[in-house]
């Protein structure tokens, strides 16, 4: 059971941020467990691609939601919000500090999470196979045309460069029989626990550096192979992601290996300056640079948490 000193310490940032060994470190300082928010590396096959923690890191602490779907199987944000508000209350139970971490970077895991997302129906093979063909034989103009029919009011609001969000808009729709804006109330959550939220901030080139390196990294660590591995599932929602779009592309020879290569490099850092923007909206975080997310810095947000409940 919860109780009023239970805390969820968020550890979040932008990729390649450093998220992973701060929230290691932090764990075990707290003697808690970490709860990945990461939508990517909870799939098991692609751990190089995710930038998933090794197995040593796995080892030092106990670790939640990494490599336990399989990259065919469905999984969304507010079955991410379901599974966690289930898990947490066993988490603090076994934490001394009734502490639990999220570390992760996709940010509608980390808010689902945090402030809850609008109930919605679950989606049937049938309809989303449905809208797949739709959005393979006609393209994403013939998705916008069918939203302007069924919900012209989120159309107009939505970022129509974002092709997964208006998919699945057109899914709700059909599936409900209602406009997905009408589902939306935006009403935030209460949580029975307290929640304090942790950025990772850095210089943008330090930053942009270590993206470089990682990927680097992950070129030398394999990825090549693993991505060839999934290549015949290239169609699954879960491989539409950084890295595997771009071998993918390479496979199919509508580039070079290098320039493969740096486009990865290029398309992570795009996707940190997202992440950043994202979070620079959020009035709650409290942003310290690596060397300051200590565990004595983190303890002391947790005692000033505690007094002002």
């Amino acid at each position: 059971m919860h109780t009023d000193k239970d805390t969820l310490i968020v550890i979040t940032g932008p990729t390649g941020s450093g998220k992973t060994d701060a929230a290691i470190q932090l764990a075990l300082s707290l003697g808690t467990e970490i709860v990945s928010a990461d939508s990517r590396q909870i799939y098991r096959e692609i751990p190089i691609g995710t930038a998933a923690p090794t197995p040593e890191e796995l080892a030092a602490v106990r670790h939640h939601f990494i490599a336990t779907k399989s990259i065919t199987d469905y999984y969304s944000a507010a079955q991410f919000e379901q599974d966690v508000l289930e898990l947490l209350p066993s988490v603090f139970d076994r934490s001394p500090s009734r502490c639990a971490i999220m570390c992760g970077g996709s940010m509608m895991y980390v808010d689902a999470v945090c402030n809850g997302i609008d109930e919605m129906p679950t989606i049937r093979d049938d309809i989303r196979d449905k809208v797949k063909r739709l959005h393979d034989d006609c393209g994403i103009e013939a998705v916008i045309a069918q939203l302007e029919l069924l919900d012209p009011a989120y159309l107009a609001i939505v970022d129509r460069a974002n092709h997964k969000r208006l998919l699945h808009a057109l899914e709700i729709c059909y599936q409900s029989g209602q406009p997905y804006s009408s589902l939306r109330t935006g009403q935030r959550k209460p949580r029975p626990f307290r929640i304090i939220k942790i950025g990772i901030e850095m210089p943008r080139q330090e930053l942009f550096d270590r993206i470089n390196r990682r990927v680097d990294k992950m070129i030398e660590y394999g990825l090549e192979q693993e991505a060839r591995a999934v290549y015949p599932l290239k169609h699954l929602n879960s491989l539409n992601t950084v890295g595997f779009k771009e071998m993918f592309a390479y496979f199919d020879g509508l580039m070079d290996f290098t320039t493969a290569v740096e486009r990865i490099k290029k398309n992570t850092r795009v996707y940190a300056k997202q992440q950043v923007r994202w979070f620079a909206k959020d009035n709650e975080m409290t942003w310290l640079a690596p060397d300051l997310l200590t565990p004595d810095n983190v303890k002391s947000l947790i005692a000033a948490a505690h007094d002002d409940r």
